[in-house]
């Protein structure tokens, strides 16, 4: 029976909460009130009613109506219904309550804690675990057998009185309820099921509230009241093991996405320009799925207009490169590109001096390509470079530095031109870059321009002594692109533990990291060499200075550290060795959750780098290339073509015209009145002979292109 909840509070005070409607009349039954089993009076009808004064917020919050019934209850048009936990299991393992925590399905759940004083618990255990050992010892004594469940109970009993003794534990009494909402009744049937399914999978035993639908939903509300009171004794280790926020979600309204949250199944989607700065590193062992990652990010982040620039050591990304319309740039001996690291800027910042940051990073080079330098080394470095630059115009003043600037071979001239011992040794130490088996890689102009907005830097073709040096030259040639133009970008650095081999090109990277937020950049630095990155204390620079950070599959010898740096559980220890490819920890600012990275069967033919993928593509590929064209017409012969008029603008041919062979077959075979001949057009045809001989070819001047190619000869053959 509906109850006009409007009429009903207006006749109760205002402050007071009005109790919920009653069960509605069925045919054959009696009605019975929510309150008891009194009969139900007569409802009055409803009517309109207008608002006073006197209306209170409970008045206008209030549902127009709701139905009690045995085991659900209806509110305006949704049904509910609560369960209770009766049943816990005897061992439970933390976050066991995650699977109702994130069930598919809404729920409200609540769960009541209550502390109990220690003095009446140990009372009680002490009086229970009498009656257990005296229940025992009369089996003992009647021969029979001892019941195993009193057994484990007072094994429980006794551990609970000696840690209540000692102040180890403390007692509690713990209340779990869950309402499930729905729209229909065959709906609420269902969840329910699924539900008491879940929950019987974790050995918990729930009970529907029948007779009690209304207490329970009053229970779930947020009002901190417990209208059931159904209770389990529990004690600190086992509460705490039921603490429901231990699932958090990594899902925003803006970015890109990342993968599948493996805790609850939803998506992480996120931007990494939305945190405090825009850096990201990867972490895993070698086949782990790194690199098929971050070729998904760059990939999706094209969409929102971000500009790509990666150095790839392998040629991992040259298929997607090709595939986005990029830019792929190969540095070797015989590549036409080349970088010169005397570049400037040419951009002019307050409190800052483009050729003093020059100076720094050249100082940085040399000690990478030098080795370790020692003070006076140092010292004539620094006066032979600052001679260089003023060789050629370039001094502190910005306007000097939009001149040339200079070569490695300068610098090398002006190492021996000083005339000195030390700065002889220095000139020997870049000799083999000038004029040695190095030469022709670092000691030419730039001719390379980042346009492009995917553009990938291939280090392929260098030797492994070569590559932190080209690395560290690419690295200082981006940045200084960078700072031209502020835009949007992401910086990929794969194999980044080649920059950690030498301090200063880890300073370097390190630098950039600090400074590429003034810069809208995000610097994404990927490494299987875990240890020694982390070992050096850049490396763990670069990682605090990372607002996202995505660990996958590690070795058991980089866990520790990994571990360490990361301040992972034991649980989270135990997953990033046992995942799966393309299984990790995906960090972003204060929260992390265990993801799976997914992707579409197109985006999966783009990134893959599994070699038997890739074999298997190039092998579709050449096969695809090989298939035959369909054999050609047999071309007509023609004994005696008659010259054809030069056409002087040729038109294109629409899908419907007729074939161009068909139309010159016509003008051939058409009949010369032998009255009135035609004039000769003027060609460069020769004259026909009255023998039977191959009439020669025509000249290719008095033809369009067209029809050039479709004259055909006494032997078949046609002029190309």
């Amino acid at each position: 029976m509906k109850i006009d909840f409007l009429n009903k509070l207006k006749t109760r005070a205002q402050s007071k909460i009005p109790s919920i409607g009653q069960v509605p009349t069925r045919p054959g039954q009696d009605s019975i009130s929510s309150q008891g089993s009194l009969p139900t009076p007569t409802i009055p009808p409803i009517k309109s009613v207008s608002f006073s004064s006197e209306t209170s917020v409970q008045d206008i919050i209030a549902p127009s109506a709701i139905e009690v019934d045995f085991d659900e209850l209806k509110i305006n048009n949704r049904y509910t219904r609560t369960l209770f936990v009766a049943g816990y299991p005897r061992y439970v393992s933390a976050n066991w309550l995650s699977p109702l925590i994130n069930y598919e399905h809404s729920l409200e759940i609540s769960l009541f804690v209550y502390p109990v004083e220690s003095k009446n618990v140990l009372d009680d255990l002490r009086r229970k675990i009498a009656e257990m050992e005296a229940e025992i010892a009369t089996d003992i004594e009647r021969g029979r057998v001892v019941d195993p469940a009193t057994q484990a109970k007072l094994e429980d009993a006794q551990v609970m009185q000696e840690q209540l003794v000692k102040g180890i534990e403390r007692f509690f009494q713990f209340g779990l309820y869950i309402t499930i909402p729905a729209e229909t009744l065959e709906e609420l049937n269902e969840v329910s099921r699924g539900v008491e399914s879940t929950l019987a999978s974790l050995l918990i035993i729930p009970k529907h509230a029948t007779l009690q639908m209304e207490e329970g939903f009053k229970t779930t509300l947020p009002t901190c009241l417990d209208y059931l009171s159904i209770t389990r004794n529990m004690d600190t280790t086992s509460l705490a093991t039921t603490f429901p926020f231990a699932s958090s979600e990594l899902t925003a309204n803006e970015g890109i996405l990342y993968g599948i949250n493996e805790h609850n199944g939803s998506l992480i989607v996120f931007d990494r320009f939305t945190l405090e700065n825009y850096n990201a590193c990867v972490f895993a062992k070698a086949g782990a799925g790194k690199s098929f990652l971050v070729k998904l990010e760059v990939l999706r982040s094209l969409m929102f207009d971000a500009e790509i620039i990666i150095i790839d050591p392998e040629n991992e990304y040259e298929n997607l490169c090709r595939a986005v319309g990029g830019e792929y740039i190969t540095f070797g001996f015989n590549s036409q590109a080349k970088i010169n690291p005397f570049d400037l800027s040419q951009v002019i910042e307050e409190e800052e001096n483009e050729l003093n940051q020059k100076m720094l990073s050249l100082h940085s080079l040399f000690k990478v390509i030098m080795g370790n330098l020692s003070p006076t080394e140092e010292a004539i470095l620094d006066r032979a470079l600052m001679m260089t630059y003023q060789a050629k115009g370039i001094s502190q003043d910005p306007k000097t530095q939009i001149k040339e600037p200079p070569l490695m071979e300068d610098l090398y001239k002006t190492l021996l031109g000083m005339e000195d011992p030390q700065s002889r040794l220095l000139a020997d130490r870049i000799e083999k870059f000038v004029k040695g088996s190095f030469v022709g890689i670092f000691d030419q102009y730039s001719n390379v321009n980042i346009r492009n907005s995917f553009t990938v830097f291939s280090l392929r073709d260098l030797e492994a002594t070569l590559r932190p040096i080209a690395m560290f030259i690419i690295l200082d040639f981006i940045w200084t692109r960078i700072r031209k133009e502020l835009k949007k970008r992401i910086l990929v650095v794969d194999e980044a533990w080649f920059m950690m081999q030498n301090p200063d090109s880890a300073s370097f990277l390190n630098s950039i990291a600090k400074r590429a937020r003034k810069y809208y950049l995000g610097l994404t630095t990927i490494t299987q060499d875990v240890g020694d990155f982390l070992r050096n204390d850049l490396g763990k620079a670069i990682v605090t200075n990372s607002s996202i950070q995505i660990l996958m599959k590690q070795h058991p010898a980089a866990i520790e550290e990994v571990s360490q740096t990361f301040y992972l559980s034991e649980g989270e220890k135990q997953f990033l060795l046992a995942c799966d490819i393309g299984e990790g920890l995906f960090f972003a600012g204060n929260n992390h959750v265990a993801m799976k990275v997914i992707a579409s069967s197109q985006e999966h033919q783009l990134v893959t780098s599994k070699p038997e993928e890739v074999l298997a593509q190039k092998k579709a590929q050449m096969a695809k290339e090989e298939i035959p064209a369909p054999p050609k017409e047999q071309p007509t012969i023609i004994q005696k073509p008659s010259p054809v008029p030069e056409l002087t603008h040729p038109q294109p041919l629409s899908q419907t015209s007729v074939p161009l062979q068909t139309v010159v077959e016509e003008i051939i075979s058409k009949p010369v009145e032998k009255t009135s001949p035609l004039p000769t057009p003027q060609t460069n045809f020769p004259p026909l002979s009255t023998k039977e001989e191959p009439v020669p070819t025509p000249a290719a001047t008095t033809l369009p292109p067209r029809f050039k190619s479709e004259i055909i000869m006494d032997n078949g053959s046609t002029n190309s």
